[in-house]
């Protein structure tokens, strides 16, 4: 991984300095629709570029931050808008009853703001949360201000792994591995728990139908 690692940095160092800040931006923005882009990778290896005198750590984490938080808040915004539509609809019934959806809105109310905060740092939910805080018509900055903060703390650390790891690449290349592999078992263990919950609340609300 390592040879691969620096074999993909001198390719990366080739390419014109606008476009790389472009595919940072790019890479941090579409993951909030399309979660299998390894956005975090990119700004890892735009956090390295920076400590070799490419790039500018301090743009590197404006251009990542700025872009998720954007397309974050336009799926909030997305989901306020039209969210109720599709979920009155007989699949949307289907996928989340009204008394879930209730349940869910009320779930927002109460822990709303930091169920978002948390969420940014675990792959998949940072997608989704977005999502259902818009479905569930939580207030703007109670959306905004978790994310916007969660978003900062996050790319802040990658681009400091990417200048750690450009100076210890075994090391660090390791310490993600191991990160990342910690992250994606918490986040399948929710993921078992929220369709637990999912089928209980529907077997509820059938029995009481």
């Amino acid at each position: 991984m390592q040879e691969q690692l620096e074999a993909f940095l001198q390719l990366v160092g080739g390419i014109p300095v606008e476009m790389i800040y472009l595919l940072v931006g790019v890479g941090a923005a579409v993951e909030n629709l399309f979660p299998p882009v390894p956005s975090d990778v990119v700004v890892v290896a735009g956090g390295m570029l920076a400590d070799r005198g490419i790039l500018r750590s301090e743009l590197v984490f404006l251009v990542a931050w700025v872009s998720n938080l954007l397309l974050a808040l336009g799926v909030y915004l997305a989901a306020r808008r039209f969210g109720g539509g599709i979920f009155s609809t007989r699949w949307g019934r289907w996928l989340l009853r009204p008394a879930q959806l209730e349940r869910m809105s009320l779930f927002y109310e109460d822990y709303g703001a930091l169920t978002i905060l948390v969420s940014r740092f675990f792959p998949v939910f940072r997608v989704l949360v977005p999502a259902f805080a818009g479905i569930s018509r939580l207030g703007f900055w109670r959306t905004a201000v978790p994310l916007a903060a969660a978003s900062a703390a996050w790319y802040a650390v990658l681009v400091a792994g990417g200048i750690l790891a450009s100076r210890n690449i075994p090391r660090i290349v390791g310490a993600l591995t191991a990160e990342n592999t910690t992250a994606g078992t918490v986040a399948l263990l929710v993921a078992v728990g929220l369709a637990w919950l999912w089928v209980r609340s529907r077997r509820h609300d059938e029995e009481h139908d």
